[in-house]
């Protein structure tokens, strides 16, 4: 399956307004005090094509939850039910992702991509994720129909009018995933790769580290078929992530970044198509060596670093408010600058 072929292009942002936007900056007496943020807003600008870049309206997090076979090994604090436990719960509009939302102005919306659950009336696109230290993830049109999941997704909330997305993940073992891809893709042993998930003690990180290995043996001579090693040793809810992430992008729509589950997924997605990176903010750096590996092999700082590991979109939405304030800052920057320049030509 050639799904890179499936991508729609994807634009770099306006280069020009990011400069502008930057010049504004330098122009003013305290603007470089502003540090990181400065980078941010000029952004901002260059993903709006516009200076200073408006207000964010309408940031939307949307959740990617699924099944994965491997954590019926026992590998997770969590038992295998909590994914939908933890799904109900975020239906009935609580859960961390509903707090942080509520506090940043942010919508939630949650994709059952993969849950074995006969809960809610709606359809679960994928069976849930083979055990992947024995067995391939997904089919490939499993895996052609997740990816298709997160594009179709993405469009509907760009259409909507979201003007930054913000991608979520959920799903007892989803980290254990993440960190057999992220250990393929980068040669990292799995000793290094594994992290502490949902706070696991010493038995369970042996286990967690002999599934890691075992599924990054099965992938051992992939990597360089990033969409493969996807389909053998991923899962339809990360798939998915990599779709809506690259779709976001070619829509020229900024995504906020979460934890090693979303990361990892992006980092595919740049794999696929390389401009998907200039759409892209690093929210928060969380404990899972994955993430970090992520994270660097994209260039991306991350805007905060509280160790959350809670995923639902939690640990990007906490770092949110810095972006809504490097617009405001932007703006008020760019309304000085524009009366000086008055006043000088007068």
């Amino acid at each position: 399956m050639d799904a890179a072929a499936q991508f729609a292009p994807v634009d770099s942002p306006d280069a020009d307004a990011r400069q502008r936007m930057l010049e504004v900056f330098a122009a003013s007496p305290r603007g470089l005090s502003y540090g990181r943020l400065i980078g941010v807003a000029g952004d901002l600008a260059g993903w709006q094509g516009r200076v200073p870049p408006a207000p964010l309206q309408q940031p939307r997090v949307v959740i990617f939850a699924g099944d994965h076979g491997v954590s019926a090994r026992g590998l997770s604090a969590y038992a295998p039910s909590a994914s939908v436990e933890q799904a109900t719960e975020l239906q009935a509009g609580g859960g961390p992702a509903h707090i942080f939302a509520r506090a940043t102005g942010a919508s939630v919306r949650l994709i059952d991509v993969s849950l074995d659950h006969d809960a809610w009336s709606e359809e679960r696109v994928c069976r849930s994720s083979g055990a992947i230290d024995v067995e391939d993830a997904m089919t490939e049109p499993e895996l052609e129909r997740a990816l298709e999941v997160g594009r179709r997704v993405a469009d509907q909330e760009v259409d909507a009018g979201a003007d930054i997305l913000i991608p979520g993940d959920l799903g007892v073992g989803v980290t254990t995933v993440a960190a057999a891809l992220m250990g393929t893709y980068s040669r990292t042993e799995p000793v290094a790769v594994v992290g502490p998930g949902s706070g696991i003690n010493d038995d369970m990180w042996k286990v967690k580290v002999s599934v890691i290995r075992d599924a990054m043996f099965r992938a051992r001579n992939l990597r360089a078929q990033p969409v493969e090693v996807l389909r053998r040793i991923g899962s339809p809810d990360l798939a998915a992530l990599v779709g809506f992430i690259g779709q976001a992008a070619s829509r020229r729509t900024p995504v906020l970044l979460d934890g090693a589950p979303v990361t990892v997924a992006a980092y595919i997605a740049f794999r696929l198509s390389k401009n998907v990176r200039d759409w892209l903010v690093a929210g928060q750096l969380s404990p899972e060596p994955a993430h970090l590996l992520a994270l660097q092999r994209l260039e991306l700082t991350p805007l905060i670093a509280l160790e959350m590991s809670t995923g639902q979109g939690s640990g990007a939405l906490a770092a949110l408010p810095l972006i809504i304030a490097a617009s405001e800052l932007a703006a008020d920057e760019a309304e000085a600058f524009d009366a000086a320049v008055a006043e000088i030509q007068e």
